[in-house]
This record gives structure tokens, C-alpha cells and sequence, in this order.
């Protein structure tokens, strides 16, 4: 799979400020107009000339009297960029901005399973596109070519939708939920997806499960991903991860002897240990173990989520698993000497980072919420908002990535008041290219955090450690 190219950005001192990576990033930045004329044309053909042939091969336009694949496109992804709780009247009025005259009525008409499967297949060819943009200033980051972290979020449907996208089910029967994979590459905020699958779907299912990543590159993921086999594969392939170990694996010290987990960590008094392992039973993978004790009210607090997970799930809970919440449990192949144990626990971090990006989905671009019963129009509408999340993605790889300290809420609120503009100049690429740079001069400017002294950002923690050569 092809990959964007990234920068190096390095500096030597221990103590960064944001000053010195504002003005370090913003000298190392490799012709920022070129790359925003190339999201234009990106634009230009995906949601002009692709739009158009995808929607005519769904049978989604018959005619093009009044409406055609661009402008539907273009009037439901912007309308929704710049309100997630757009009214048929708001989004006839983006139709209005692009010369078409429709009433919020016969708008209305033209949400149906055809515009579902349109603008599902709109999204699709979105997907496959990669943006080029720049690495982020964090040397720890640099280490590594590139730091992969998948992750899934859910929407539930109305129970109408069942055949299309199956849930797990609950007390009323059979339910309706999407699933949506992603892969963000943390170094460049490339974000491969979302592809779309059942919500019943197990996350080890996910298309980047078994994807190949380059040789040096880091792979995190949360226990839904957790495969034996899968990091055996990485091993072979040059390829590091860092995941919590999931309740259950067998474990042997460093010289063969199965461990008894649980009565080896009661054993000992340290907070933190770092030895070498080997676990499962017939891969006998070699790895690091990291153990961090936690707080008591850190451990009620996991426990707490054990039993309602449970109770919600109605499956067992072992005595085992509510004692080894007490520590925080990490496997990983990266050697001592290229990550360090607090630098590994940091790094652990990171995956959250994919959470944010969902809840910025779900908060900010309502990418979860609809005003329609027509489940036809929630769907397009669903789609609309992704496609609209995956051009902003693209603006946060161009603009904003290369800065540690970046807001995508900030940012996300900017891109909202833009979209007005994107969707009355899309005709005239030479103001659509104006309106563009002028996005991404903003961007930097009105998307940036300060640090915070009680409790320090991800980001802040990162910057503490001292760069070191990129791990081969």
C-alpha cells in the first residue's frame, strides 16, 4: 500500500517549546501551496467528475434537469461540515449556492436507497485516496517509521436497517449497527478507512489486522486486536508493537518455566519491572512484560468497568482478572535499549489517540445523530458526514500534523465555518484554491493548545524524551 512520505525534524535539546517547534515546523515544511493545489484537484475530481460517473452507474440520477451526482454530493457533505443538524431547508439552500433550484420538499424525495448506495460508493472511492502531509515534531515518534494504530467505533441504526448492517442483538431482538475501521498512522495523521462493516463484526476481522506495514514501523491496538499469530508476523517482518496482555495468556519466564502470573506479580513490592518474557503456548514468543502498579482508586475504577462489562455482556467474571487489575500489564518486542519502560508506558498513550479522533466524530461532526426517521436518509447522511470527516482529515494532515500541540476540535470548528465558502467556489478553482490556503493559514493559528502544568497532555509527556537514531 502506497504511503506518504514524511519529514525528520529533530532537535537536541531536552526541553522543547512551542515556540521553537512552531518555528522549526514551519521552516522544514516542503511547499504547503503546492500540496494544497493538490487537494484541490483531489476535490475537484472526487466529489466533481467521480461523483457525477458514480452517480450515474447506482442509478441514483436518471436525469440531470435539476439534479446531478456533484452538486447532491457537494450540497449534503458541506451542508453537513458546516451543521451536523442540517434541515432539508439548509441543505436546499447549499443546492441554491451551487445555482440549483430544489424545494426542501423534492430534496426530501431524493433521500432513498439509491442515495444510500450512491453515496456509500462516493465514500469508498474517498477511502482509497492518500494525502501527503507532514510528520509530526516529536522525536520519540521519529524512532520509528511510522506508528500505526487501529482501532473501531460503532453506530447504531434503527432496527429497520438489520439486513444491511447487522448488530450483536439485545433484549428486543435483533438490532442494526455499522462498524467503522480505521488505521490512523500517528506520524503523519494519514487515516486509512473508515471501511464499513457489520456492527457484530469481531474487531480481528478488521482489514488492517493482517495488514503489512513497512519494516521500523510501530504497531499499537487495543485488546479487541489482540492476536498471538499476528505479532509472530510482525516479528518476522521488522515490524515493533506495543499492546496490554489479555487475561488468559500463558506466560514463561525467560528461561522456559510457565509463570503463575497472578501469584508472581503478589510476590513482589516493586511499582515497576520491566523482564523478558515468552507467551503463548505454541508460539513461545519472545517480548518484554511492563508492569506498573496502580493506585488503589485506579484499580476499583477498572473494576468497576469489569463488572458492568460483564453484567451487560452476561458472561462470567474470574477472581483473577479483578486482581490482576491492580497493575497495568504491556508486552512488547521494541528492545530496551531503543524504548525505555516509561517511555513504552507514554507511548501506550498514544492509542488514545484514535479515541479522540472518534469522539470528535461523534461530538463535533454528530456523525451518530440524525434528525430523519427515513432510514434511507440516515444512511446517506451517515456517509455524507464520513466523507466529510475524511476531507477534514486531509486538512489536519496539510495543515496542522507537524504541530505536537494541535486541537482537531479547534481545528474542526474552523473547517465548519469554511465550508460554506468550499461549497460557493468549488465551480472556480482558482478561488476554491484562495479559500484552501487560506484554511491552512489559518489552521496553525487558531488550532493550537498551551501546555498544562497540573496535568501534561499526551503530546508534552512525549516531548520529554531525548531523541535517538531511527530504529532499523
Amino acid at each position: 500500500m502506497r504511503r506518504p512520505i514524511g519529514i525528520n525534524l529533530r532537535d537536541d535539546k531536552r526541553d522543547f517549546f512551542w515556540q521553537d517547534l512552531v518555528d522549526t515546523a514551519s521552516t522544514c515544511r516542503r511547499n504547503p501551496i503546492e500540496t494544497i493545489s493538490q487537494l484541490k484537484n483531489i476535490l475537484h475530481e472526487q466529489l466533481g467528475r467521480e461523483a457525477d460517473r458514480l452517480g450515474r452507474e447506482s442509478g441514483f440520477i436518471q436525469r440531470e434537469r435539476k439534479l446531478n451526482g456533484h452538486t447532491f454530493v457537494q450540497a449534503l457533505v458541506f451542508g453537513f461540515q458546516a451543521n451536523p443538524d442540517s434541515t432539508y431547508c439548509e441543505l436546499s439552500q447549499g443546492l441554491a449556492m451551487q445555482g440549483k433550484t430544489i424545494s426542501p420538499q423534492g430534496l426530501e424525495q431524493r433521500f432513498s436507497e439509491q442515495s444510500a448506495n450512491f453515496m456509500q460508493r462516493v465514500l469508498e472511492s474517498m477511502v482509497k485516496v492518500v494525502i501527503q502531509g507532514q510528520s509530526v515534531a516529536i522525536p520519540v515518534i521519529e524512532r520509528f517509521k511510522g506508528v500505526y494504530i487501529r482501532d473501531s467505533s460503532i453506530i447504531g441504526l434503527p432496527s429497520s436497517l438489520k439486513e444491511i448492517w447487522r448488530g450483536n442483538g439485545n433484549s428486543q431482538g435483533e438490532s442494526a449497527a455499522l462498524k467503522l475501521q480505521v488505521c490512523l498512522n500517528y506520524s503523519t495523521g494519514q487515516v486509512e478507512g473508515p471501511v464499513l462493516q457489520a456492527g457484530r463484526a469481531h474487531d480481528r476481522t478488521s482489514p488492517f489486522q493482517d495488514e503489512e506495514l513497512p519494516a521500523g514501523a510501530l504497531r499499537l491496538a487495543d485488546l479487541g486486536y489482540f492476536d498471538l499469530d499476528c505479532f509472530v508476523q510482525d516479528n518476522q517482518r521488522g515490524v515493533y508493537w506495543i499492546s496490554r496482555l489479555k487475561t488468559g495468556t500463558i506466560v514463561y519466564d525467560a528461561m522456559g518455566r510457565r509463570l503463575d502470573l497472578l501469584a508472581w506479580l503478589q510476590g513482589s513490592d516493586e511499582i515497576q519491572r520491566d523482564v523478558p518474557i515468552r507467551i503463548g503456548a505454541k508460539q513461545l514468543l519472545p517480548c518484554r512484560l511492563i508492569v506498573q502498579r496502580v493506585p488503589q482508586e485506579v484499580a476499583e475504577q477498572r473494576r468497576r468497568r469489569l463488572r458492568d462489562y460483564a453484567r451487560k455482556k452476561q458472561v462470567p467474571l474470574r477472581e483473577e482478572t479483578l486482581a490482576l487489575a491492580a497493575w497495568t500489564l504491556v508486552i512488547t518486542n521494541v528492545p530496551v535499549e531503543s524504548l525505555s519502560l516509561d517511555e513504552i508506558l507514554v507511548l501506550l498513550r498514544v492509542r488514545w489517540q484514535v479515541e479522540l479522533l472518534f469522539k470528535l466524530w461523534k461530538d463535533r461532526a454528530k456523525v451518530d445523530e440524525w434528525r430523519s426517521q427515513n432510514p434511507w436518509r440516515i444512511l446517506t447522511e451517515i456517509y455524507a458526514k464520513l466523507i466529510g470527516l475524511i476531507i477534514s482529515q486531509w486538512i489536519f494532515q496539510i495543515a496542522l500534523w507537524s504541530f505536537p500541540n494541535r486541537s482537531l476540535t479547534r481545528a474542526i470548528h474552523m473547517i465548519q465555518k469554511f465550508a460554506p465558502l468550499m461549497i460557493f467556489t468549488f465551480d472556480d478553482p482558482t478561488i476554491l484554491l484562495r479559500v484552501l490556503e487560506r484554511l491552512h493559514a489559518s489552521l496553525p493559528v487558531a488550532s493550537r493548545i498551551d501546555p498544562r502544568q497540573s496535568q501534561p497532555g499526551t503530546w508534552q509527556r512525549l516531548l520529554e524524551f531525548e531523541p535517538l537514531d531511527r530504529l532499523c
